[in-house]
């Protein structure tokens, strides 16, 4: 049978306020086309559906019309959930869709996923275990301890789960394993919200050994590899949703698999996500607008490092962004120049004098435009002015 593995959609997720909606949209309908001209027989979605635990409706709308679409002529879809959903809101329409070739396991469960493949007259036994906080298994971390006991008796009780799970395995079936664990060993971004103290909620490889021939993993967004037993894989997030990932190509995992055999795997590129890229721009201002002129990634996010000898106006500012709207970040840097530390002799110090500090350990050493210092100073003086009425 041949299965697609995916995860960490995150509907409904921005990027510093900016919507990805559209983006998202278009992975899907590269994913369903994916799906019908790879002749796939069943999709994995590896949990974090969305990207809170109360998704905006046009993110929900999205899911279930991308599933109805994903099981058309006979697809199947597997689907958990992260931790960044709602579990009970995942699984909520599980009655209503099983028939439909959709499931959908929102909660730690004993029982496995069983598909059944009639173009190749296979059944595939998933050992499908969504995120698995200490909330959700009721009893972990119930006590003191260090991080090396927590993470030990997190493992553990994961271990045990799929341990459990795997019972189902058959030597004349596909079995498989997934879930939403961070895996020691894997290689994290910043868009992946802790779900640890430390290292004390990951899981050891080990916990995974359970004899799956493919275990499918959600939560780390960079596609990759953990070294554990049997074959074990992170599919990583359809789009970038941080700069961390800036330059990381997004992929959908391809798995080819018979009762008793060994996975064969084809990692299939996705296009329909814009590129995050970091500008450093040492040669100021000038060489940001030889970039824009050439029109260097004029489809992209972007992140802008911007290394000046005095501060930019909030007319280059403004300048900027409206050249290129995917300008996230303006970061300027000014070189030797250090904080100054603001020491008791500050509670004398005038207002427009502490922010002028402020802005200098802020910005990395820029002067604030006297327009701006004015700008604050009147908030200040209107502030005074509510309080001093109140009072009366």
């Amino acid at each position: 049978m041949r299965i697609l593995h995916t995860g960490d959609w995150h509907l409904g997720r921005t990027l510093e306020g900016r919507s990805r909606l559209q983006e998202q949209e278009k992975f899907l309908e590269e994913l369903v086309l994916m799906a019908e001209e790879q002749q796939a027989d069943a999709i994995l979605m590896a949990g974090d559906v969305y990207d809170s635990v109360n998704p905006p409706a046009a993110a929900e709308t999205m899911f279930y019309e991308a599933a109805a679409r994903l099981t058309e002529n006979g697809r199947q879809l597997v689907v958990i959930s992260g931790n960044h959903d709602q579990p009970e809101r995942v699984s909520a329409v599980a009655p209503l869709v099983s028939r439909r070739g959709i499931s959908l396991v929102g909660l730690p469960t004993s029982e496995c996923v069983r598909l059944h493949v009639p173009r190749t007259g296979e059944t595939a036994v998933i050992a499908a275990l969504p995120y698995p906080s200490e909330a959700r298994l009721a009893e972990l971390l119930a006590g003191d301890g260090d991080e090396t006991e927590l993470r030990i008796a997190y493992s553990a009780k994961v271990g045990k789960l799929m341990r459990q799970l795997s019972g189902a395995f058959q030597p004349d079936t596909v079995n498989l394993a997934m879930s939403h664990i961070y895996v020691l060993g894997g290689l994290e971004c910043d868009s992946e919200r802790p779900i640890q103290v430390g290292g004390a909620y990951t899981v050891d490889p080990s916990a995974l050994d359970i004899g799956a021939q493919y275990t499918a993993l959600g939560h780390l967004h960079r596609p990759q590899a953990v070294k554990a037993g049997g074959m074990v894989r992170y599919s990583g997030s359809p789009l970038a949703y941080s700069f961390s990932e800036a330059g990381q190509a997004k992929s959908v995992m391809q798995v080819d698999v018979v009762p008793g055999g060994i996975p064969q795997t084809e990692e299939l590129f996705l296009t329909s996500g814009k590129p995050l890229v970091r500008w450093s721009c040492r040669g100021g201002l000038e060489e940001v607008w030889r970039y824009l002129d050439e029109g260097r990634d004029r489809s992209a996010f972007i992140d802008l490092e911007l290394h000046l000898g005095e501060a930019m106006s909030m007319g280059d500012i403004q300048k900027l962004r409206k050249a290129h709207e995917g300008i996230v970040h303006i970061r300027p840097v000014y070189p030797g120049h250090e904080a100054e530390e603001l020491v008791s002799s500050r509670a004398q110090m005038p207002v427009h004098e502490l922010f002028r500090k402020f802005y200098q350990r802020q910005s990395g050493g820029a002067e604030p435009e006297e327009e701006l210092v004015d700008l604050f100073m009147s908030l200040v003086s209107e502030d005074e002015e509510r309080r001093d009425g109140e009072a009366e």
